[in-house]
Order: structure tokens, then sequence, then C-alpha cells
């Protein structure tokens, strides 16, 4: 049975929001997946709150990660490999620009994408880090530590983090690529943890030589993140996977060891400090050894590797790194005694769209923002963060960021993390050296306009499941033979549907068929003196049925919105719109079969209630195709302001024409060219 939704149960939105969506590495354009995957909800979240708290009240950030070893590795390679000429900072510039025209040609409207070693953004993301690490060290979180680096002895250089590869060292890890200290599922690990290290460089097995760092004592924070996480089974806005994920690192310190080394593990257990082992959970092959603190855990790995006995870790808080010693980053000044560092890009990224809110709002003109001061958008109750991640970034946004919030005691509000699964490729993951590597982002428009992307996207309900993007256009399997006996590919077979047009067929459908019948039903023609061609929107209330339907999909949206689950909100509106063009579909039928003053009664309520039920439809529709839903609202010629608020959003229409100070019945429409589309398929699908 359906659920009936009621104006008093509404859920109550913050005063202020920031919506986030990641920050791509500054090393290469983007991929569908940052598109697909992250920027395309986090674009649909803030173009919604825009519309539900106001414009002025929403400010929707991201940018490039300019910094750490990912780029100083592809800036290497493209030196070494293509002679390129240009400085780090020109190479992350043009990477950066890419990516900004990319996200523009997907309809993205970030307030500012930024990049936090590039203009307009770089020196407040400095003073912004050098306040957060001063802030720390005076809080007494940050500790310095002796660790150890990876040292190619042949290349005679320090290794950064990506110049290492090697396995996974963290218990169940199935990646299939680890660096020097993280692995490409964001499992975070020492270096001297990685298994079967190899050097990029040379290709030789590097040695561990010790540097100095500074790491924020992540561990103290245990008992807040149990508290924390504890709290979100009464958070609807909270998904399972972000739950689920977070839970697991708040397990004890614990080694797993694998059951034929356990009589070598004996003969040295003596050795280790005091812990606890546990027998082999079913249908595992390793017992447990756990330990009271990550110092102690540590201590027994190197014994139990001296006595030649291999483990995994399990996952389990320890420091989290604040400083590293590559060049390419923000500069650090001296902290607990340790000089000539830079920040390592992880925590400066967590604190980045912090950055990038206060230069939006120091290059906003006035008035712009409800608020100029970035506080009132981070430190306050009234205000909310939405931060759009993939499922291998929880780690940082959540075990690392909360505490780190927690421990600057600056009021900072904990954020939403709207984790999604990653989105597959052809049934499988997207990896570009597979053996059918995924599209760029920018190659899709070529078979498909970013309306129909965009609403694809958003039905694949990512924040559930991984699930497949399998766009027919580069769908290379064998379906069958052609003519001249060679093989026929799925992308030339006629019969094989393309799962990406699903969505787009409500658009260039349904959603087209309902606003030009609205447009087109009013519009003067030539011989026909019907009293409603007049130009104008009809005056009149829709039907009792026809505004309770209204509501009700008003309502289940919202209440999907609120709780992240995107998808669900665009199948409301997809029976929304088929619902309200068959009713039109009917009434103007029955209209037509009648005569006279009868039948313009008729058809004057057919086309009230399509008016009242496109307009709602377009509101609820904008964030996902915004382009299309724009077009609409010029040809209503309402100003997108008040048409999109949804303010005025369960007013009727002739409310809403009396609220701009017209009489209803005489607000003239736009009027619609012939053969008009509000969404069109691309040109290659005609």
């Amino acid at each position: 049975m359906a659920r009936t939704f009621s104006r008093e149960n509404r859920p109550r939105w913050p005063k202020r929001a920031i919506v986030t969506a990641g920050e791509p590495y500054g090393n290469k354009g983007l991929h569908f997946g940052h598109v697909g995957g992250v920027f395309v909800p986090a674009d649909f979240y803030a173009r919604f709150l825009r519309d539900r708290i106001g414009a002025e009240n929403v400010i929707f950030t991201s940018g490039t990660d300019c910094y750490g070893s990912p780029i100083m590795e592809g800036y290497r390679k493209r030196v070494e490999n293509e002679g390129y000429q240009k400085s780090i900072l020109d190479y992350v510039q043009e990477n950066h620009d890419k990516q900004a025209k990319t996200l523009e040609s997907y309809e993205i409207s970030c307030d500012i994408y930024g990049g936090s070693a590039l203009e307009p953004a770089v020196h407040v993301h400095e003073k912004i880090t050098d306040q957060v690490i001063s802030r720390l060290a005076e809080r007494g979180v940050l500790e310095r530590m002796s660790t150890k680096q990876f040292f190619d002895p042949e290349a005679q250089q320090f290794l950064n983090g990506r110049q290492v590869v090697g396995r996974c060292p963290i218990q169940g890890c199935k990646s299939e690529k680890a660096y020097a200290d993280e692995c490409d599922l964001g499992h975070q690990y020492e270096p001297e943890e990685l298994i079967a290290p190899k050097s990029q460089l040379t290709g030789v097995t590097p040695e561990l030589r010790p540097v100095e760092n500074v790491y924020f004592d992540l561990p103290r924070y245990l008992d807040f993140l149990k508290e924390y996480v504890g709290g979100f089974d009464d958070d609807a806005r909270v998904r399972s996977v972000v739950k689920t994920t977070m839970r697991e690192w708040l397990n004890p310190p614990q080694i797993y060891v694998q059951e034929k080394f356990r009589e070598a593990y004996e003969a040295a257990a003596g050795s280790l400090p005091a812990h606890t082992a546990s027998e082999p959970e079913k249908g595992k092959s390793s017992f447990a050894l756990t330990f009271s603190s990550w110092r102690d855990r540590d201590a027994a790995r190197d014994a139990l590797a001296a006595a030649g006995v291999r483990f995994r870790s399990g996952k389990a808080l320890v420091p989290f790194r604040i400083t590293g010693n590559i060049p390419w980053g923000v500069p650090v000044t001296c902290v607990n005694g340790c000089t000539d560092l830079t920040c390592w890009c992880w925590p400066e990224s967590l604190w980045a769209p912090i950055s990038y809110t206060e230069t939006v709002l120091e290059n906003a003109a006035p008035g712009r923002y409800s608020s100029s001061d970035w506080r009132d958008w981070w430190c306050t109750p009234d205000a909310h963060a939405y931060q759009f991640i993939g499922q291998d970034n929880i780690y940082f946004y959540g075990i690392a960021q909360s505490p780190l919030w927690e421990a600057l005691d600056w009021s900072l509000e904990q954020s939403t993390l709207v984790a999604n699964y990653h989105i597959l490729y052809m049934g499988k993951k997207a990896s570009s050296s597979s053996e059918t590597p995924p599209p760029p982002a920018d190659d899709l428009l070529n078979h498909y306009t970013a309306e129909q992307l965009r609403a694809h996207w958003v039905s694949l309900g990512l924040g559930e499941k991984p699930v497949s993007f399998s766009p027919k256009a580069y769908d290379t399997r064998v379906t069958g033979t052609n003519a001249d006996g060679s093989d026929l590919l799925a992308c030339d077979d006629k019969r094989v549907i393309d799962p990406v047009l699903k969505e787009g067929a409500l658009l260039t459908g349904v959603f087209n068929r309902l606003a030009r019948s609205c447009f087109y039903g009013v519009a003067a023609k030539e011989g026909d003196e019907a009293p409603y061609r007049t130009g104008c929107i009809p005056a009149g209330a829709p039907a009792p049925e026809v505004a309770e339907a209204a509501e009700q999909a008003v309502l289940a949206f919202e209440d999907a919105m609120y709780r992240c689950e995107l998808h669900r909100a665009l199948g409301i509106c997809d029976s929304y719109l088929r619902a309200a063009n068959k009713r039109w579909s009917d009434a103007s039928k029955a209209a037509k079969a009648l005569e006279g003053a009868a039948a313009d009664a008729a058809m004057t309520q057919a086309l009230v209630d399509a008016f009242a039920e496109l307009r709602v439809a377009t509101v609820l529709m904008h964030g996902i195709v915004p382009a299309g839903c724009e077009l609409i609202c010029e040809h209503f010629a309402i100003e997108p302001a008040a048409f999109f608020s949804w303010d005025n959003l369960l007013a009727s229409t002739d409310e809403l024409v009396e609220k701009l100070g017209e009489k209803p019945g005489c607000h003239a429409v736009k009027p619609l060219p012939a053969r008009f589309d509000f969404f069109k398929k691309h040109e290659s699908q005609y």
C-alpha cells in the first residue's frame, strides 16, 4: 500500500546549506564515474536546495585536488614520456581547465570549481591550512613521529606515494592496486605493511628509511566516533554504506595470521606485547590477535615479521598523517619541531571546501548570499553540509574528518556523507587498463545528450549498490551476424535496447508531450474561436484528484530528497509525469467528444489541470534536467526565482498569478514555435 504524506510531517531543512562534490586529482580529465557517480547527484541536490531554501542560502563547491604524489607522478611521466616543458602548476591548470569544461558541458552548477593551488582560492587555502594545523597543535592533538618512507637505491631518491606499488595489507581487501600507504579502495596502512613493494621508477624493491612527519592523534577519538556513528540509526539521511564502512574501522587493533603460520606464531608469542588470540571465524583461514593499542600492534608486527610469520592487519584507528615530505604541497610552517614540510594532500583536501566557501563569499556581489562569513555556513546548528563522495573516500570524510572537526573545537557541524557505490562499466569495474576501457566523460556526449545521461545516472540508485553503466553506443558484444557474414555488434543491432535511453524516453516523449499540449492548447489558432485559445493560462481550480496527486508527489519527492534517495525522487517524478500525461490524454479526448459550451468547459478544465501538473513536474525535475525545465519556465513567462521556488509550489496556478500581480486567466505564456521540443534527442539518435 502506497504511503500517504502529510503537510504536517514534512522534513526540516537547514537555513543554509553547503553541497560538495569531492575533488578530482589534477593529473587528468574526468571519467564518467566522476561525473555520473558524484557530480550529477551533487548538482541535483544543490539545485533542489536552491529551489527549496533559496539560492542565497546554498553554496555548491568543488575543485581540482592540485597537490600530492598522484599529480607529481603524472607530471613526471608527461615530462619524461612526452617532452612536456611547462611547470607542474601549468600542468595542473591545464587539467583543471579540462575538468571545468567537462562539468560545464554536463550542466554542473558549482558556485566555485576551484583548485587548491590555483587562483582565486590558492592563498585562501594556504591561510586556512595554516589556521587548521596551528589550531590542532594548540589543542595538543598533533604528534611528531618517525616513520619509514620508501627509498629507491638505484634512483637514489625517496619515492612519493604513487611511485611504489604492491598489494594491500588490510585483511579482506581485494584492491588490485596498492600504493605506499593507501590502496585504491581507500584503505590506510604504514609503508612497511605494503606487501611486495616495487619502485615504479626502476622496478627494484625499495628500501625503507626513516623520515619525520606530524600526525593527528586519531585513535584518541575512538569513543567519540563510536558515539557519533551510533547516532546514524536515527538519521534517515545516512546511507547504509556509510554506516557499515565507518563501523568497520571502530574495532580494536588486530593482526590476522594464517593457520599455516600458527606454529611459528606460538614460538614467537612470548615476545609479543600483551594480546588475545581468537580462533578463525567460520569459513576463514586466519586467526586473530587483538591488542590494546595500535603501538602494541605495530610492535607485534615487527616481531612477527622477524619470526617469518606472514600476516595482515585489521581495520583500526591509527594516527592520521598531516604532513608529507614531497615538495609539491601546501607549505607548512614549523609545527611540533618539524620544518620544511608540506601538508599531505588528503587532510588539506578535507578542509578545501571551507577554503572554497570563503573564496566564494570574498568574491561574491554584495547581497548575493545570506551571510558573508564562512562560519555561518559551517559552524552553526542551522547550517548543514552535504558531501557527495565515492565509497572509497568514506574513510577520509567519515573516519578522519569527523574527529578533525571535533578536535578543532570551532563548532564545526558534522556533514551528511552522501556516498555512492562505484559505477561499473559493461558489468565490470571501470578500469583504463581493461580490455574495454571506459570512455571519457566528454566522449559520451558524442552519442547522448547531457540530460539523457544525467537522468540515467540518477536512476541507477548508486547509494544502494554498484550498478553497471552499459551504454549501447559502446557495447561491442557480438549479438548476431551481418549479411556479409561479419559479426553484428550490439551497438549496431537494432534489436538491442539502449538502457541509457529509458529515462531519456520519459523526457523526449512523456514530458515533451505534456508541455507541448499545454502551450499549444492555449495558443491562438486560425478558425478556432474556443474561449481557452487566448494565449493565457486559463483561470480555475484544478480538479480535486489533480490537486491531491500534485501534493502527494511534492511531499513524497521532498521526503526522498531529505533521505538522499535521489533515484526514488526521480521515480516519483516518472510516475507523476506519466499519470499527468494520461489524465490530459483522457480528458482532452473526452472534451473533444462533446459539443458547444460543454466541450469548451471540459477542455478548459483539462488545460487548467495540465498546466498545474506541468508546473509541479517542472519544478521537481529541475535539478535532474535543468536546461529543459528552465526552457519550460521561459514559456510559462514567469521569473525563474518565483517559478522554481518551493514557497509557491503547493499554491494553485491562480494563486501564483495573483502573487505576480496579475489577474487569473490573464497571464500570457510565451508562444511555442511549431514542432518544438523542450527535450531533444541526440542528433545521432534520429
